[in-house]
Parts: structure tokens; C-alpha cells; sequence
């Protein structure tokens, strides 16, 4: 890894295209090392993971919005739609919208937490999808879905965004760009071209994930898609795009930072494989990351307080990043709100917890179920529930890097006994320092799980066999990587414009 060390132009300023993060980046997107075999690996288990947690979530409305959208926008030899027939395609750019809403809906894939987190499985069905429209291989995938990790984690690691007022997904656009000029072959210029576009078009507020978190938690991965497709596409029709995107006096760094600002990255050498991608880490528990390790910590305190009646207090004491964005620490009521929406619950330590703790179980659809989420017992105990910014928890995750941040926290419980109960988790039990890390079967077992009922048997064994080939699928077949609901799903003409 070299570090680059970026600086924001001054008014009527210029910035060596050598030393601008975006020719950087298309520097990284064009070459094409052999891939290291723990992230090839890696890279199939996500496509696994990514088709089990969209496959469970195929009903919900925020899909199929997303899919009748894509299905009024039909190509032959297009890309295809998660459960649809293999005659059924659609135009790359849509049936990207589609596939990426139904893979962020359940907030069930993977995670990179640094000075940014991000979801960087929410890159997987653009590159797929553009992939199997332009006829592409199983080994041009996987390089593109590498170099998307590479860049997006990169990124991640040294740009902040949310503590500015932006979104995370804001890092996904210029990556989803660099993964597709991988996966496409494009040359250096283009691809610096299409990063910068696909930056300036990409970045969003951070009003998303506050207040009344709504369906667009679902749309917003699908939007970067769309934004980076088309950022290719008119990098490759011979279309520049504003520059320098990053170091500019108005760039996305000065917005950050302010003018005079400075950002130190870490990036690949052109042949040096690629390893970022195994710092981030997968979803045991369908809700944000912060709470996995807390549902893991209820099911153990479960067994030691058999009456949750008897509880009088919790507090979870934990970082600053789960306090204000999970906890209570927002300040937000919709997170105690029993008629809240499932997007809001899901990123409620607070509701999770109860419903762990009450059910010693935490079920996609189960859990979060009106009639679970309104039971005046649950309510009772959610509303005993509190957490707390802890120096120890933010030391734990602030003054460590990657694998070794620790995302858990301390439960002290006080019973109306006034017995006082504790115990405390440092990573979730799927985390790969946990008590049982996601391996090749786990990420199959939760296949099996979140498809029980939507597909075949058979259905899903072709497919295994099919992503297990990666990357030596030729080109031409990655529509296998496609799975089939049965029964069908239904095609709906919708209220749109489309």
C-alpha cells in the first residue's frame, strides 16, 4: 500500500491529475492482479449472501416497486431481475435498481466500519447486472466486484462522511465506477472520467438514516447504481466530467473539511492484490450492525433473567457510534415508537434488545412484525431500555483498526429486586473474531434459510453449483446467477410513470 496525500485547491488553483485521488483510483481500476484466493473466496460468499437476503425480501413493497420499475423496462439480452424467469431482462441500469433495493431492504448483508461504514455488498448487483448485459465472464465479475471493495473500503477508511452531513452510500457511486471499468476493460482516462462523474452525481444527505428512516433506506444503494452506470456510460461515449472532483475548491473534500483541508489515503499498488475486501464482514441478524452484538448479548442474558417482568433498567453502555446512532444517544422518539416503520425499528438497539431478550430468537419477519412491536410487555421493557456513551467501548473501537474494532458493548440490568445483573460482548457471534464466524456453509445455512418457501430445491442447488464456478464461469452465463421464485412473481403494472 502507498499513501497519497490529497489537499484541497485554492481559488484559481490547479491540481496535478497525477496526484488526484480519481486518476489514483482509475490507476487501481485498470489494472487487473491475480486475485488473492481469501478474497475470491469471499467474493462468492457475498453473492450467495446478497441472493439469500434479496430472495427473502422479494415481497416486501419497496421491492417490488423497485422490480415493476425495472420489468417496464425490458431488453432482450439485458440483465436479469432476482426472481424472475431467465426470458424476463431488463435494460443493466434498472434491473440493477431492482436487485440492489432487494438486497438493502432486510439490512441483512455485510458491513465495513472506519472513519466511514458502508455496505459494500450494495455494489455487487450493479456490476452483475452490467456484466450480464455486456456479456461478460465470471473472472471479469469477480476482478470488478474486487477492485468495487478496494475502493469503497479505501475510501472508507480514510474519508468521514457522516459526522459532515452525508450519507455513507456517498462512497459507493465512484467505487461501483472503478469496479465496472475493472469488469469492462476500460482504458485509464475513461475510467478516471466516469469516477469523477459518477462522485459528483453520488453523494446524498444525511437526513436519510435520522427521523422517520423511510423505503428509501432501500432506494438509496439503487440510486448510486444507477448513477454510477450512467457515469460509465457516458465516460465511455467520450464524455468528461468536472475535475479535480476530490481536491477542487467546491469538491466533495473542501465540503468536508472546509478550504486548506488535507486527506492522507492508503491505496493498493497497481499489481498488488487486492485485500481490503476482508475487512468487512457479514450480517448474522436482519437490523443495523450495531445491534447484532446486542441481540447476541440478550440471548445470553436471556438465560440468567428468565421474568423479563422483573427487569427494572438496562443500559448499554457501548461507542459513540451505537449510542447516537442506534441508541438513545439520537434523541429520536421514533426510536421508542411501537407504530415506528420496520426501516426505523431495525436501527433501534433499544427494540431489538427487548425482542431478543423476550423471544431468545431474531426472525427477518417475525421480529418486526406489527402486532410483536406493539405488545404492551415488549413496549414495557423497550422503554426500560437506554444506552450509554462509554470512553472504555469508544477506545475499544476508536483506537483500533479493522477486524480488531470492537462493535459490542456492557449490558448492566437492574431487576426491581434491585439485584444488579451484567455481562458484556466485544464482537457479534458471526464477526470474524466471534464465537462462530460466517464460513462457506454459514453464509449457505442462511441460503437455505431466507429462501424456505421462495425457491426450489433444485432451483437453489443450480445455483450454488453456478456462483461455486466463479470465477471460471465463461462468458455468457452469469445470468445463472440469477434465482427463480416459485411460485412466480407476480407483474404488476403499478401507479408510475413507467
Amino acid at each position: 500500500m502507498r499513501v497519497h496525500e490529497l489537499a484541497v485547491v485554492t481559488a484559481g488553483g490547479d491540481w496535478p491529475r497525477e496526484r488526484q485521488l480519481a486518476w489514483l483510483l482509475a490507476e487501481l481500476a485498470v489494472a487487473r492482479p491475480r486475485i488473492d484466493p481469501a478474497v475470491a473466496a469471499l467474493v462468492v460468499d457475498r453473492i450467495i449472501d446478497n441472493a439469500a437476503v434479496s430472495l427473502a425480501a422479494l415481497e416486501r413493497a419497496p421491492v417490488r416497486a423497485a422490480r415493476d420499475q425495472a420489468l417496464a423496462h425490458r431488453r432482450p439480452g439485458g440483465a436479469s431481475v432476482m426472481g424472475m424467469p431467465d426470458a424476463v431482462r431488463c435494460h443493466c441500469e434498472w434491473a440493477a435498481i431492482a436487485n440492489a433495493a432487494a438486497v438493502r431492504e432486510l439490512d441483512f448483508h455485510d458491513n465495513v466500519f472506519d472513519r466511514e461504514m458502508g455496505h459494500p455488498g450494495d455494489m455487487i448487483p450493479a456490476i452483475v447486472a452490467v456484466c450480464q448485459q455486456a456479456g461478460r465472464s465470471g473472472d471479469d465479475l469477480a476482478h470488478g466486484i474486487v477492485t468495487a471493495y478496494e475502493v469503497h473500503i479505501g475510501l472508507c477508511k480514510a474519508v468521514e462522511l457522516h459526522a459532515h452531513g452525508f450519507d455513507h452510500t456517498g462512497h459507493l457511486a465512484p467505487a461501483i465506477a472503478a469496479g465496472l471499468a475493472t469488469a469492462l476493460g476500460l482504458d485509464r482516462e475513461v475510467a478516471y472520467q466516469a469516477i469523477q462523474q459518477a462522485l459528483h452525481t453520488g453523494y446524498t444527505p444525511g437526513q436519510t438514516r435520522k427521523g422517520h428512516i423511510s423505503t428509501w433506506k432501500s432506494y438509496a444503494p439503487a440510486h448510486a447504481s444507477l448513477v454510477a452506470i450512467n457515469a460509465v456510460d457516458r465516460a465511455m461515449r467520450g464524455q468528461d466530467s468536472p475535475t479535480p472532483a476530490f481536491e477542487g475548491e467546491q469538491g466533495l473534500l473542501a465540503a468536508l473539511a472546509g478550504p486548506g483541508a488535507t486527506l492522507a489515503i492508503a491505496l493498493a499498488d497497481p499489481g498488488e492484490p487486492r485485500r481490503l475486501a476482508l475487512e468487512s464482514f457479514t450480517k448474522q441478524h436482519s437490523c443495523g450492525y450495531h445491534g447484532q452484538a446486542a441481540i447476541d448479548l440478550a440471548f445470553r442474558l436471556r438465560r440468567r433473567i428468565p421474568d423479563t417482568g422483573a427487569i427494572r433498567s438496562i443500559v448499554y453502555h457501548t461507542k459513540r457510534r451505537t449510542h447516537v446512532a442506534m441508541g438513545s444517544g439520537t434523541g429520536d422518539p421514533h426510536k421508542y415508537d411501537p407504530h415506528a416503520s420496520r426501516e426505523t425499528l431495525d436501527h433501534s438497539l433499544m427494540y431489538v434488545m427487548a425482542v431478543a431478550l423476550q423471544d431468545g430468537e431474531w426472525h427477518h419477519v417475525r421480529s418486526y412484525l406489527p402486532e410483536r412491536a406493539r405488545r404492551a410487555d415488549t413496549v414495557a421493557l423497550w422503554r426500560k431500555i437506554s444506552t450509554a456513551e462509554d470512553p472504555e467501548w469508544n477506545r475499544r473501537y476508536v483506537n483500533r483498526q479493522g477486524l480488531e474494532r470492537d462493535h459490542g458493548g456492557r449490558a448492566v440490568v437492574t431487576l426491581e429486586s434491585g439485584e444488579v445483573i451484567t455481562e458484556e460482548l466485544a464482537v457479534p457471534d458471526a464477526h470474524p473474531r466471534g464465537a462462530r464466524p460466517m464460513d462457506r456453509p454459514g453464509y449457505v445455512a442462511k441460503l437455505d434459510v431466507l429462501t424456505e418457501g421462495v425457491v426450489t430445491q433444485e432451483e437453489k442447488a443450480r445455483f450454488l453449483a453456478a456462483v461455486q464456478q466463479l470465477p471460471g464461469l465463461p462468458a455468457g452465463r452469469l445470468p445463472e446467477l440469477n434465482l427463480v421464485a416459485f411460485p412466480p412473481l407476480a407483474q404488476e403494472a403499478g401507479n408510475g410513470i413507467y
